[in-house]
């Protein structure tokens, strides 16, 4: 789902077109799409497991120039007429044939990307912005933890891909309930827990649920990712602080935040970022 990485998407003035060839239900709340486009050439030198993309939702109403470019507009509209832009992750991404697939988080009718996934059938478009991306799991790594929401299971579940079978690996994911639950391709020698929000797991529940693992022996890398509060305030000190972890260690981030809008998020991280340059007062 909705990615919010340090790494711009590649910029290009014309958005890579997608259209919608087929869709799958992968559990009661997540649906995947796939696309093609003539051109996925911005791929080509994209390695990370974490890559992600800018889908631009066009108002209802609005008449936008032909090609879409968000920069311009942002320099000519006002802000209420502006496209809404959602971040994803892309998977899959195959520049030879033109395809790739995104993950939807569908709750009904909320939000703007859920709802048009709910509907989507072939031969729906959608316009794409990048990729961006920073992770990709270090193969000297002795072992790899894989923390994350829903949010985060595209991009784990890429990142467990390109793992070899006998990577030791743990993989912690919090879900609604075990009908939300993803079949993730774990290496054999991999631990898979999930975390019920039905059955108590409220804030603090990914967290302690991580701590509660077993810590195997040698040099860890860590990618963990999803809603702010739970993995920037609850997780991340346990990692640098009680395990000691070297910032090379670790790719953690807030994807988003419970009770904002992606827009609103932005502005929180912007207004957080600030408020740690600045210091205490």
């Amino acid at each position: 789902m909705a990615p919010n990485s340090s790494s711009r998407p590649t910029r290009s003035a014309v958005p890579t077109r997608l259209t919608v060839t087929g869709t799958e239900t992968l559990t009661a709340s997540l649906r995947r799409v796939w696309f093609r486009t003539e051109d996925l050439s911005a791929f080509t030198a994209s390695a990370h497991t974490d890559r992600y993309v800018k889908l631009v939702f066009p108002k209802p109403g609005v008449d936008y120039p032909e090609p879409l470019d968000m920069r311009v507009l942002r320099q000519t509209l006002p802000p209420e007429d502006l496209p809404v832009v959602r971040t994803y992750t892309a998977l899959f991404p195959d520049v030879d044939a033109g395809t790739l697939a995104i993950d939807f988080v569908v709750h009904g009718d909320e939000g703007v990307a859920g709802p048009w996934a709910r509907r989507a059938a072939p031969g729906d478009v959608l316009l794409a912005n990048g990729p961006g991306g920073a992770y990709r799991p270090d193969p000297d790594a002795d072992w790899h933890l894989l923390v994350g929401d829903e949010s985060a299971v595209p991009a784990i579940t890429a990142a467990l891909a390109v793992l070899p079978e006998d990577a030791v690996t743990r993989v912690v994911v919090l879900v609604d309930s075990p009908a939300d639950e993803p079949d993730l391709p774990v290496p054999a020698k991999g631990e898979l827990v999930f975390v019920h929000r039905s059955a108590g797991g409220g804030e603090g529940a990914l967290s302690a649920a991580v701590q509660a693992l077993d810590w195997p022996a040698g040099r860890v890398h860590v990618f963990a990712h999803g809603e702010a509060q739970e993995i920037m305030h609850q997780l991340r000190p346990y990692l640098f602080g009680e395990r000691g972890l070297a910032r090379d260690q670790v790719s953690v981030s807030g994807y988003w935040r419970r009770g904002r809008t992606e827009e609103g998020f932005r502005e929180w991280k912007s207004d957080l970022a600030r408020r740690e340059a600045d210091g205490p007062a």
